[in-house]
């Protein structure tokens, strides 16, 4: 299991003077680049940045969508979303006297400042120094213990979506796995029933704690497992809140806006190679978000508890805490996007695309 670092970075106190309608007005929701100066600076300043931009004689930039130049600083940031598409952790694997498998963690619950988009930091709170925390990967029947230090300045817990005694839920009080800064806490339950759930704090004011940062994946699979995949990728769909005015200024995947894009870290395939999603939903402050896959359809199973896709679609809509696994292959090769399918949610970060080849 890997080892998560203990130290929590003072997170910056300055608000940024920032909000989504500033930055769609700036060019964000137009065609232009725009750089990490104008976001965090003026509207002025966002314009002088659009207009020295390359525009065609149609009044277009050569790029379909918005985006930010330069990149984030991932080794400060102390995660990268490339590497949390496949990182699934199993933890430190032993058997109980019963033979019962068993898979233990820890996890540390943090203040840290996230650089969002290149010169911009978020005063964030996070599991395990990342956001989202771990992908913890478990199979139905696991006893799963989780060692929980709240090394952060207020009060937090781990609040699993799944089936579990009271006492294991992390809501109400110290019994039940609410912990004081300084504290400490153990979950342990037997993971069921299988499919994608996900887990994130849950104290007051739980708007906060989930758009800062404290929430993750959690995958139970089938006892006998799932077909193989070619490739398997968690997305965990999010917000932030920079100015903290309870509306989001950016939407992400795996924490850091634009990100995925194919000028910075396309996704690569392979013709024909089966692709798995476990895609998760955990955005605060709007009460829906999409995914729409282009030029393809996806088998889509609804919370992942059944091996029998629900319908095949190229478009789904989640609200708060839903989630589901999606199965495509791509038959041609070539740049494909994924986004949101609310412009909004896609020019202000939350796009991608899936570089495929023959």
């Amino acid at each position: 299991m890997k080892e998560p670092s203990a130290d929590s970075p003072t997170p910056r106190s300055a608000k940024p003077s920032v909000s989504r309608r500033s930055l769609l007005k700036a060019g964000l929701g137009g065609a232009g680049l725009v750089g990490a100066a104008a976001i965090g600076v003026s509207l002025d300043g966002s314009r002088r940045t659009y207009a020295a931009e390359p525009h065609s004689g149609h009044g277009h930039t050569p790029h379909l969508m918005p985006s930010v130049v330069g990149e984030v600083d991932h080794k400060k940031n102390g995660f990268n979303p490339t590497d949390i598409l496949t990182d699934f952790d199993a933890g430190l694997v032993s058997k109980l006297p019963s033979g019962q498998t068993l898979r233990e963690y820890t996890v540390i619950a943090q203040n840290q400042s996230v650089e969002v988009v290149p010169g911009l930091e978020f005063a964030a709170w996070t599991y395990n120094g990342r956001i989202p925390g771990p992908t913890l990967r478990v199979r139905q029947g696991d006893r799963v213990r989780i060692h929980f230090f709240n090394a952060g300045d207020h009060e937090h817990s781990m609040h699993f979506h799944g089936i579990h005694p009271g006492n294991m839920d992390g809501v109400f009080d110290a019994a039940s796995g609410v912990v004081q800064p300084g504290g400490k806490y153990v979950y342990e339950f037997d993971a069921e029933p299988f499919g994608l759930h996900l887990y994130h704090c849950h104290t007051t004011p739980l708007a906060k704690h989930i758009s800062k940062g404290l929430y993750g994946a959690f995958l139970i699979d089938p006892k006998e497992g799932r077909p193989k995949a070619d490739h398997e990728f968690v997305m965990v769909m999010s917000g932030f809140d920079v100015d903290f005015d309870g509306k989001n200024d950016f939407y992400v995947v795996n924490g850091i806006p634009f990100h995925y894009d194919h000028n910075k870290h396309p996704i690569r395939l392979k013709v024909n190679e089966l692709v798995r999603i476990y895609l998760v939903n955990v955005l605060e402050f709007d009460p829906i978000n999409s995914f729409h896959l282009h030029a393809n359809f996806f088998h889509y199973y609804p919370t992942g508890t059944s091996l029998t896709p629900s319908e095949f679609t190229d478009t789904i809509a989640l609200m708060q805490g839903q989630r589901g696994i999606l199965e495509f292959r791509y038959k041609y090769p070539g740049r494909y996007m994924f986004h949101a399918h609310k412009t909004e949610f896609a020019e202000l970060g939350w796009t991608g695309v899936f570089q495929v080849e023959a």
